[in-house]
Protein backbone atom coordinates (compact mmCIF):
# COMPACT_ATOMS: atom_id res chain seq x y z
CA UNK A 1 0.00 0.00 0.00
CA UNK A 2 2.95 2.56 0.57
CA UNK A 3 3.27 4.97 3.30
CA UNK A 4 0.02 6.98 4.37
CA UNK A 5 -0.74 9.55 6.69
CA UNK A 6 -3.55 9.15 9.33
CA UNK A 7 -4.18 12.94 10.42
CA UNK A 8 -6.82 13.99 13.12
CA UNK A 9 -7.03 15.79 16.29
CA UNK A 10 -9.24 14.47 18.99
CA UNK A 11 -10.89 16.21 21.73
CA UNK A 12 -13.08 15.73 24.71
CA UNK A 13 -16.16 15.65 22.23
CA UNK A 14 -14.97 14.68 19.15
CA UNK A 15 -12.47 14.49 15.96
CA UNK A 16 -12.00 16.46 13.18
CA UNK A 17 -9.51 13.92 10.68
CA UNK A 18 -8.50 13.87 7.49
CA UNK A 19 -10.42 11.91 4.60
CA UNK A 20 -9.36 8.38 5.23
CA UNK A 21 -11.57 8.50 8.59
CA UNK A 22 -15.71 7.45 7.91
CA UNK A 23 -17.14 9.88 10.02
CA UNK A 24 -20.24 7.59 9.19
CA UNK A 25 -19.21 4.84 10.74
CA UNK A 26 -18.30 7.10 14.10
CA UNK A 27 -21.82 8.68 14.06
CA UNK A 28 -23.31 4.79 14.89
CA UNK A 29 -21.18 4.94 17.77
CA UNK A 30 -22.77 8.85 18.71
CA UNK A 31 -19.37 10.41 18.35
CA UNK A 32 -19.19 13.60 16.94
CA UNK A 33 -16.46 13.48 13.61
CA UNK A 34 -16.02 15.80 10.62
CA UNK A 35 -13.23 15.16 7.57
CA UNK A 36 -11.24 18.06 6.12
CA UNK A 37 -10.50 18.31 2.32
CA UNK A 38 -6.37 20.01 1.63
CA UNK A 39 -6.44 23.61 1.79
CA UNK A 40 -5.66 25.55 -2.35
CA UNK A 41 -3.56 23.42 -4.45
CA UNK A 42 -2.71 20.38 -1.60
CA UNK A 43 -3.27 17.22 -2.68
CA UNK A 44 -3.30 15.18 0.96
CA UNK A 45 -3.32 16.33 4.97
CA UNK A 46 0.06 15.77 5.77
CA UNK A 47 0.53 17.24 9.37
CA UNK A 48 -1.69 18.88 11.66
CA UNK A 49 -1.47 22.35 10.49
CA UNK A 50 -2.91 20.89 7.29
CA UNK A 51 -5.55 19.96 8.49
CA UNK A 52 -5.76 23.02 10.92
CA UNK A 53 -6.05 25.09 7.47
CA UNK A 54 -7.75 22.37 5.11
CA UNK A 55 -11.69 23.03 4.49
CA UNK A 56 -14.89 20.67 6.12
CA UNK A 57 -15.95 18.19 3.33
CA UNK A 58 -18.41 16.37 5.32
CA UNK A 59 -19.31 15.79 9.01
CA UNK A 60 -22.21 13.65 10.94
CA UNK A 61 -25.14 14.11 12.50
CA UNK A 62 -23.50 14.29 16.04
CA UNK A 63 -21.08 17.29 14.32
CA UNK A 64 -23.42 18.95 12.85
CA UNK A 65 -25.31 19.03 16.45
CA UNK A 66 -22.16 21.12 17.94
CA UNK A 67 -22.63 23.71 14.94
CA UNK A 68 -19.81 22.08 12.31
CA UNK A 69 -20.39 22.69 8.93
CA UNK A 70 -19.06 21.71 5.56
CA UNK A 71 -16.50 24.27 4.07
CA UNK A 72 -15.72 25.69 7.45
CA UNK A 73 -11.88 25.54 8.44
CA UNK A 74 -10.69 22.57 10.47
CA UNK A 75 -9.55 24.52 13.18
CA UNK A 76 -13.65 26.07 13.35
CA UNK A 77 -14.90 22.74 13.37
CA UNK A 78 -12.22 22.23 16.62
CA UNK A 79 -13.60 24.95 18.38
CA UNK A 80 -17.03 23.68 18.41
CA UNK A 81 -15.70 20.68 19.42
Amino acid sequence: LGPVNLVAVVTDAGMVGCGAFDVDALEKFGYPAARVKPAGSASSIDSVEDLLRGEIKGANRHACERGVTVGMTGREALDRL
